[in-house]
């Protein structure tokens, strides 16, 4: 099939204005879309990289679950894989980005002005040549005029030479064209060849990120979903543990508190020594001095009410302000030395215990001490109870306490108290409320645990039991006037 010179050339002239006019501006598109490609995949990678960094945080709270301390693995180990694949793939398109983004914003440019120029030399190089072989075509024509004539002989060599020159130029014309057009046409192929091996090069890469997906994530997906097959899985250390709680012994349960105590008795606590505690001889002096005043509504309800007071225990005072979810509390009024027994508590005056026994034993009371929370046992006479100035200017009742050793029945073993200085100026003693002392017993110079006080150090009239003597004096002198 024969080709026209002239479809040859327009065929040309197409192929570079489209290269020019849609091929050009396709890649200048194709370019921005890049960029925005780009954004959008690193956006991704972002709030992915975010997204497994929650999960991996929520995989360290299961971390710490004893059932769930695999679960947590699991989501830790699939957060740091999703985490490696989105770094590779923000590797690939930084690739992309240099490789054909950079590249082809570069090429387009310099694409443009160099079809330009060339469709415009190919135009005019044709143009040229077309009118070189239409020039030669009228000067033959001439010349076949002029040979018409007489002298036909005359021109027949040159009428041969412009045959032959015209027929040079027609072929040259022709190898024009159709180099035009093959250049024209590979000057096409060549670009669209370059874009295919730029995304050769991008899948290439895509691909390979995708191999070591499927290799990374291959070979840890079936171990991932084996740990989630069956949630009512619990690992034997848990159920050893928990086999383990049911075969222990059960614990005893806390005893209900009695009617006037919260306290309970220590576990174990240990025996209480042999020998029966001596009462202080001042203890009962102590009780006297700092006996609270009864009011009159108390008094007429004690009279109406039961007047045996041994039937309350020992240990709990029978105020009626007092916290009944706090335990007894008693003051040291003596120093107390435990000494090489262990069994036994140190403490000095004015320190505070809190009883642990709500009865005392041949005279030990036992107890924690408030600052140092040792036990111990102690004489229970060496101390009062301890009520605090708070909760008594808080109760709205009268107070009526009672010792934590019951020292009320212990006045047989108190001592005589001397009158005080001024009796006349102090206050009447109700007969009802004071009974009569008997005799001190005797006691051995040295008390118990070596110390000796005199009773003015617990509060008392140092000078109570002094004996005045009537004084004489013969002095008969006057003041001089």
């Amino acid at each position: 099939m024969s080709t026209v010179p002239e479809d040859v050339t327009k065929l040309t002239e197409n192929t570079y204005k489209n290269v020019m006019e849609q091929f050009n501006p396709g890649l200048r598109n194709l370019v921005n879309l890049g960029k925005s490609y780009e954004k959008a995949v690193s956006a991704m990678t972002l709030a992915g990289k975010s997204y497994f960094d929650a999960v991996s945080k929520i995989g360290e709270l299961a971390a710490v679950s004893p059932v769930s301390r695999e679960l947590g693995e699991v989501l830790i180990e699939i957060s740091d894989s999703h985490k490696k694949l989105n770094l590779e793939l923000e590797d690939n398109f930084k690739h992309f980005h240099k490789e054909i983004i950079a590249e082809l914003e570069h090429k387009i440019e310099l694409d443009m002005k160099y079809m330009n120029a060339t469709l415009k030399k190919y135009q005019t190089t044709h143009r040229d040549k077309l009118d070189m072989l239409e020039k030669s075509n009228s000067e033959l024509k001439k010349l076949r005029r002029k040979s018409q004539g007489k002298n036909a002989t005359k021109y027949e060599k040159l009428e041969s030479e412009y045959v032959e020159t015209i027929s040079s130029r027609q072929l040259d014309m022709q190898q024009f064209v159709a180099d035009g057009c093959r250049e024209a046409l590979l000057e096409e192929k060549r670009r669209f060849c370059f874009l295919v091996d730029k995304h050769c090069t991008l899948t290439s890469s895509i691909f390979g990120y995708h191999s070591k997906a499927q290799e990374l994530l291959g070979k840890k997906l079936p171990n991932w979903q084996d740990k989630c097959t069956d949630a009512t899985k619990v690992p034997d250390t848990i159920l050893t543990m928990i086999e383990g709680m049911k075969s222990s012994s059960t614990p005893q349960p806390s005893p209900h508190p009695g009617r006037y105590s919260m306290s309970t008795e220590p576990p174990n606590p240990p025996p209480a020594p042999a020998l029966k505690a001596h009462p202080s001889p001042l203890v009962d002096m102590f009780n006297h001095t700092e006996q609270p005043k009864v009011s009159s509504t108390t008094e007429k309800k004690a009279s109406t009410g039961p007047r045996d007071d041994s039937s309350l225990p020992r240990s709990v005072s029978v105020a009626t302000g007092l916290n009944m979810v706090k335990r007894p509390r008693v003051i040291t009024i003596f120093p107390h030395t435990a000494g090489s027994n262990n069994t036994l508590l140190s403490f000095q005056d004015g320190e505070i215990i809190i009883l642990l026994t709500p009865e005392e034993k041949d005279g030990w009371l036992y107890g924690e001490h408030e600052k140092t929370k040792r036990r111990g046992w102690f004489p229970s006479s060496y101390c009062r109870p301890f009520t605090e100035q708070a909760e008594d200017n808080r109760s709205s009742a009268p107070v009526r306490s009672v010792s934590t050793a019951n020292l009320v029945n212990q006045q047989s073993n108190s001592m005589i108290l001397p009158p005080p200085d001024y009796e006349e100026s102090s206050p009447p003693v109700r007969s009802t409320e004071v009974s009569a002392v008997p005799p001190p017993p005797a006691y051995s110079g040295a008390e118990q645990n070596g110390i000796v006080k005199p009773p003015f150090l617990g509060g008392g009239n140092p000078f109570a039991t002094v004996k005045l003597r009537p004084t004489v004096t013969n002095d008969r002198s006057a003041p001089i006037l």
